[in-house]
């Protein structure tokens, strides 16, 4: 283990008493409060199309360690995120009640869930041990530690932010280049869209879909100001930036693409009206007027903004089951119902926040380091004067 490196940890189950998550790597001296954690974790909660547990759950973050009167300790920060359906599912998911007792055996699974891979897996014969850790629950315990990534982050003026593209057959219309102050009243949108004509149909489409028993996936797009050039490398393949980022939005449940900027349109054009030109001035340094790559090039940020896009498909439990089979007796049977959501595209991008800020987080930590944060801010700003000073000179 490399024991530099902002790294985290989550447990517990969708209907467990609580989730937890661990964060180790962060610098001391940084600040750091449960408000910082709660306010993106009340923005996952967000979106039309949400169903009856976010009725439920008002989910706020309690710190158990590593941090000291509101500032970090550079030791493991631990934090905890009660589930308030636990006191109806105390029978169903007691850790220590003999099996049986509970609940009957759920042995019918969803498809497009892990509910029958995980049985088989595991050697499980109730899928309620499945779907528990599959659920997508487990992100509020990944958007506790995104919210802490965030807070490195705003230290050197990166902010991370998210809306959504598309839902079903409704997508948004595409502005060439945002900036920080377009995201400042997305989640006003009840879909987290710019687009207020587009945000009016997505509403449409999860009405027609909650009533025909369907449910919509979408496109999400995550966008990364302010970064420093230089994050990531090229010297091997684990390393590169993109990749990283790519995977950590493919761990989110459900989602079943990513791509960075203009991501697979790219194959289609060619390459003079797809890399993006390079431009020097006195002031700005080197700068490009276009960002097809999406802020990565070679796999390392090149100073514009990073722009990563996933796909969630649409969320496998519907009010009309499809067909399945059941694992005990090999017989047909309707697919297992489980509340849930009709969409939760809108919620996806801010645990899709939450993986970026992680990543660039721990990118910008193996490049910097520090044992507090003074120690990574002085850092930094030895390595942006490198950069200034190489910068060609005019010519007397």
């Amino acid at each position: 283990m490399d024991f530099m490196n902002f790294s985290y940890k989550t447990a517990g189950e969708s209907h467990g008493p609580e989730l937890t998550a661990i964060c180790e790597g962060l610098p001391a001296g940084l600040r750091l409060a449960a408000a910082d954690i709660d306010s993106d974790l009340a923005r996952r909660q967000l979106g039309f199309g949400r169903g009856g547990r976010m009725k439920i759950e008002t989910d706020r973050a309690v710190i158990l360690s590593g941090v000291r009167h509101g500032f970090t300790l550079g030791t493991p920060i631990a934090m905890r995120i009660a589930n308030s359906d636990w006191k109806n599912w105390q029978k169903v998911m007691d850790p220590e009640a003999p099996s049986g007792k509970g609940s009957e055996p759920l042995t019918v699974p969803r498809p497009g869930h892990a509910d029958l891979a995980g049985a088989q897996k595991f050697g499980l014969g109730d899928i309620r041990s499945v779907l528990e850790r599959a659920s997508a629950r487990e992100t509020a315990a990944r958007v506790s530690v995104g919210a802490v990534a965030r807070r490195l982050l705003d230290e050197f003026g990166i902010a991370v932010v998210s809306h959504v593209a598309r839902i079903g057959p409704v997508k948004a219309r595409r502005t060439a280049r945002l900036s920080p102050e377009d995201f400042a009243r997305v989640d006003e949108s009840p879909v987290r869209c710019l687009d207020g004509q587009a945000s009016a149909e997505m509403k449409r489409a999860i009405s027609a879909a909650r009533r025909q028993g369907e449910s919509l996936g979408g496109v999400f797009e995550v966008i990364a100001f302010g970064l420093i050039p230089g994050l990531g490398s090229y010297a091997s393949g684990l390393e590169r930036l993109g990749g990283r980022i790519g995977g950590a939005l493919m761990s989110i449940p459900a989602i079943k693409g990513a791509e960075i900027g203009d991501g697979f349109a790219l194959a289609a054009r060619p390459g003079s009206t797809v890399h993006d030109e390079l431009f020097f001035g006195l002031r700005k340094g080197f700068y490009r007027r276009t960002n097809h790559a999406g802020g990565l090039e070679g796999g390392i940020t090149n100073g514009e903004p990073l722009v990563a896009r996933a796909v969630m498909k649409p969320i496998p439990t519907l009010t009309r089951p499809l067909r399945s089979a059941d694992m005990a007796t090999g017989q047909p049977s309707p697919a297992l119902r489980e509340r849930s959501d009709v969409c939760a595209v809108p919620a996806a991008a801010v645990v899709g926040e939450a993986m970026v800020a992680i990543e660039l987080a721990r990118a910008l930590l193996e490049k910097f380091g520090g044992d507090c944060i003074g120690d990574t801010k002085e850092a930094v700003a030895a390595y942006l004067r490198r950069l200034r000073s190489s910068w060609p000179q005019p010519q007397s």
